[in-house]
C-alpha cells in the first residue's frame, strides 16, 4: 500500500472537462511519496481514510478560514531569455519590436553566465506567481538552453525546454544558425535533456516561427519531433505583418497553418503561439491534427498583433491555454493574463454589440423601403443577416483554460491538472488574508465571491505556498 506523504483538510477549487470551476469545502486529500492523489473526499471521511491509508490525524495540515487550495497555473508560452527585458520597448509592433530590442539581446546569450543569471531568476519569478508547468522558448545557443533545463529541475519546475532554431534572420542577420547547424544542435540539445532523465524536464522542437526558418530546417525539424515522438512549439498569426512576410516566403502553401502541417510540425503534442488571425479553414485544421493554441492576451494587446477570439476556438473545439508571451507581454503572472483574457472578450463583445446595432439600423432602413415600394422581395435576401449572440468568457472558464485547459494544450492533463486521484498534486495554497494583501476581506462571504476577488485582484503575495508533484517548491528552501 502507498505510505502517505501529506494530507490536507480544507476547500479546494478545480475544473474539469464538464465544469469550469468546482468548489469543494470541507474536504481532505492525501498524497503519496511519488506526489500522487490517493484520495479527495469529504472530511466527513477522515477517520475511515486514516484507517484505509493507514496515517495518523495528527498529520493533517488543515487551512485556514479563508484559505484555499487550487491546481497549479500553466505557462504554455512564455520566453526565458525575454525576461531581462521585461516591460520595456513595448511602443513597436511585433516585427520591428523583434529587430531592435529581442534578437540583439538573445544574441548575448551565448554568454553561460548572462544564461544562469536571468534563467534562474524567471524560474523562481514564475514559481512564486504560481506557474507550476512552464513552456519556455529559449535561444539559439544549445549549452545556455540546457542551463535553463538545469535551473527549472533544480527548482522543480514543471517545464517544457525549447532551443530556438532559425536559420533566417534578415532583420538582424548575425543572430541566426546555418540549417545543418540547427538540426544538429537540436539532436544534440534533446540527447542531452534526455541522458540527464529529468523528473518533470522536457525538451520541445522550437522553430521560432516560419518568417525566420526555411522549408528544409522545418521539414527536417517535423522529421525530428515525428521520430522521437517530441513536443513542438512555435508561433503562428500573430501580426498581419506576419501572415503576409509568410506567405510572401512560402508562395507554394495555401495559408500559415499548412507550412507547419505539410512539414509535420502540427501534430497532437504541438502549441502554437496567438492565432489571433486564424481563419475557421484553418481551425479545422488544427481540430483534425489536435493541435493547441496558447491565449497571449497582454502581448497581443501590447504588440498591437490583434485580438484572439476564444469563443470561437471553443467553437471549433481547438486545444486551448494561456501564455504570458514574456516579454511581449509584460507580466511574468498567469493571474495578469486571466484578466486580460476576460478583457479581450468583452472588447470583443462590445465591438460585435456595435456591429450589430449598425446592422439593425441598416435592416430597419430596408424594411422601411421595402414597405414603401411595396416590394415583394424575399426578405431574406434583402435583410442583413443577425449575428448570433457572443457571450463573453467568464472568469470561470478563464481560470479553467489557466489551469487544466493549459495541460489539456501540452497534453499532460492525464498527468496533472486538477484535484483527481491518481494525477500529480500541483497545486497553489492561497490565503486572501496575508500581510500586505493587495485586497481586503472585510466579513464572511462565500468562498466562490472570494476566489473570485483572489483571481481579479491577487498576486504573488496571496499564494503561500506551491506544490509541484507533492513537493513543496515555494517558499523556496534556504540553500536555493
Amino acid at each position: 500500500m502507498d505510505t502517505v506523504q501529506h494530507v490536507f483538510k480544507g476547500t479546494f477549487i478545480h475544473s474539469t472537462q464538464r465544469c469550469a470551476m468546482e468548489v469543494f469545502e470541507n474536504h481532505i486529500l492525501g498524497t503519496n511519496s511519488a506526489g500522487k492523489i490517493l484520495f479527495f473526499e469529504d472530511a466527513q471521511q477522515q477517520t475511515k481514510l486514516a484507517q484505509k491509508w493507514a496515517f495518523d490525524e495528527s498529520m493533517i495540515e488543515e487551512l485556514g478560514k479563508n484559505e484555499f487550495f487550487m491546481p497549479g497555473m500553466v505557462d504554455t508560452h512564455i520566453h526565458a531569455p525575454q525576461y531581462s527585458f521585461i516591460g520595456t520597448g513595448m511602443e513597436r509592433p511585433l516585427l520591428e519590436w523583434l529587430e531592435h530590442t529581442t534578437f540583439p539581446i538573445e544574441d548575448t546569450y551565448g554568454d553561460l553566465g548572462t544564461a544562469s543569471n536571468v534563467y534562474n531568476s524567471v524560474v523562481r519569478r514564475t514559481l512564486k506567481n504560481g506557474t507550476t508547468t512552464a513552456c519556455y522558448f529559449a535561444t539559439i545557443h544549445t549549452d545556455a538552453s540546457i542551463v535553463l533545463a538545469d535551473i527549472a529541475s533544480h527548482y522543480g519546475q514543471r517545464a517544457f525546454i525549447g532551443k530556438i532554431c532559425m536559420d533566417s534572420n534578415n532583420t538582424y542577420p548575425q543572430y541566426k544558425e546555418s540549417t545543418e547547424e540547427s538540426i544538429k544542435e537540436t539532436q544534440r540539445f534533446v540527447e542531452a535533456l534526455n541522458k540527464k532523465k529529468y523528473d518533470r524536464v522536457k525538451p520541445i522542437v522550437t522553430p521560432r516561427f516560419a518568417v525566420t526558418c526555411s522549408e528544409k530546417l522545418l521539414n527536417e525539424l517535423g522529421n525530428l519531433a515525428e521520430e522521437h515522438q517530441l513536443h513542438i512549439q512555435s508561433h503562428i498569426s500573430e501580426s498581419l505583418a506576419e501572415i503576409k512576410e509568410v506567405l510572401n516566403q512560402f508562395p507554394n502553401y495555401k495559408n500559415y497553418t499548412d507550412v507547419y502541417d505539410r512539414n509535420k510540425l502540427l501534430t497532437d503534442k504541438t502549441v502554437m503561439a496567438h492565432g489571433c488571425h486564424l481563419s475557421n479553414e484553418e481551425l479545422h485544421v488544427f481540430r483534425e491534427r489536435g493541435a493547441a493554441i496558447s491565449h497571449c492576451p497582454n502581448s497581443n494587446i501590447s504588440l498591437c498583433s490583434g485580438f484572439l477570439d476564444v469563443r470561437n476556438i471553443l467553437k471549433h473545439k481547438v486545444k486551448l491555454g494561456f501564455g504570458t508571451d514574456v516579454a511581449g507581454g509584460y507580466s511574468i503572472s498567469l493571474l495578469d493574463t486571466i484578466r486580460k483574457a476576460v478583457e479581450t472578450s468583452k472588447i470583443l463583445f462590445m465591438e460585435k454589440q456595435k456591429r450589430q446595432k449598425e446592422t439593425n439600423e441598416i435592416n430597419k432602413l430596408q424594411k422601411e423601403k421595402l414597405d414603401t415600394d411595396k416590394v415583394n422581395v424575399n426578405g431574406k435576401d434583402s435583410i442583413l443577416e443577425m449575428e448570433t449572440e457572443y457571450k463573453v468568457l467568464s472568469i470561470e472558464e478563464a481560470f479553467q483554460l489557466a489551469t487544466l485547459g493549459g495541460c489539456e494544450a501540452l497534453s499532460i492533463d492525464h498527468i496533472t491538472g486538477n484535484f483527481e486521484v491518481g494525477k500529480e498534486f500541483d497545486a497553489l495554497l492561497i490565503n486572501p488574508e496575508t500581510t500586505d494583501s493587495p485586497f481586503e476581506v472585510f466579513s464572511n462571504i462565500p468562498k466562490k465571491d472570494m476566489i473570485q476577488r483572489f483571481l481579479y485582484l491577487g498576486d504573488d503575495r496571496n499564494i503561500k505556498a506551491v506544490y509541484v508533484s507533492g513537493r513543496c517548491v515555494v517558499p523556496f528552501p534556504n540553500n536555493s
